[in-house]
């Protein structure tokens, strides 16, 4: 799943890309990928694209103040192409779900694999009528995000912090691969409890927090969108090496699954050497 940075990435790559460009179609190929009616995807023709933003994990085009909001979910992607194909989009007859043409040739589509659809888009008047930004927590690459607001997220807490990076409502941008890496980096089990962290700790996790996004961020920047998915994976640390050496003790990655997920970390750099058991129903450490 695209996370903050590569998001972040994806909102400078079409920025750059749509600048001066207006909107002259917009084209579904999948009828349940749009959440919203109203405006209609014929709001948006015509338009000029003014801006291109990220709120969270989601990406917004304002288009003559008419937004198109889309959220990549765990298997979408955006594939921008300098001369779209001039045929038009079939429902139910490609794999992508959304098509984005502007008045130069250029466009994006809006793909998703597999049979489990979450790419989500909506047509509004404000990003804060789509509910999943309504309820965002704040950005942890904000100004306004310092450590005393994290003490604040953190206080009185009872939640685990791989749960707690990972909650959208509580911190917005950080998904499960980020959050192994964050917890790597601040050398925290992520099965401690968040209200327990003491203030060096939760100074650690706030210092891993902003910079191994921002160096995330940095590293991204300028890719195409095409390169994004591999540059995030050449750039982690623990999450997806499991088995392989830690890259700041020598132990070896370990994992933790779970129904639909897992998790990585080091049991040295992170748990005092202790393996986390591998159930769900287990008393993880704390």
């Amino acid at each position: 799943m695209p996370e903050l940075p590569e998001v972040q990435a994806l909102v400078d790559f079409l920025g750059a890309r749509t600048a001066d460009l207006a909107v002259t179609g917009v084209e579904l190929g999948s009828i349940s990928v749009l959440k919203t009616f109203n405006p209609p995807p014929e709001a948006l023709v015509g338009a000029p694209v003014d801006a291109v933003s990220r709120h969270g994990k989601f990406l917004d085009l304002d288009c003559g103040g008419t937004h198109l909001v889309f959220h990549l979910a765990r298997a979408g992607w955006l594939r921008w192409s300098d001369a779209l194909s001039a045929t038009r989009l079939r429902p139910g007859k490609s794999p992508i779900a959304l098509r984005v043409r502007l008045s130069d040739g250029s466009g994006f589509d809006l793909t998703e694999a597999g049979t489990k659809k979450s790419l989500a888009a909506y047509i509004v008047s404000s990003p804060s009528d789509v509910p999943g930004i309504a309820r965002l927590g704040p950005d942890p690459l904000a100004e306004a995000f310092s450590l005393t607001a994290l003490r604040e997220i953190l206080a009185g807490r009872n939640a685990q912090l791989k749960g707690v990076l990972r909650d959208q409502s509580i911190i917005a941008g950080v998904g499960n691969a980020y959050s192994d890496e964050i917890l790597h980096v601040a050398k925290l089990s992520p099965f401690a409890m968040a209200a327990k962290l003491d203030d060096e700790q939760t100074e650690r996790l706030y210092a891993a927090l902003r910079d191994t996004l921002s160096a995330a961020v940095g590293a991204a920047t300028g890719k195409p969108a095409a390169e994004l998915k591999d540059a995030k994976r050449q750039g982690m640390r623990v999450h997806g090496r499991t088995g392989e050496t830690c890259p700041e003790c020598g132990d070896v990655v370990r994992e933790v699954s779970f129904a639909d997920s897992s998790l990585q970390y080091c049991a040295t750099c992170q748990t005092g050497g202790k393996p986390l058991a591998d159930r769900r129903t287990s008393k993880f450490l704390k």
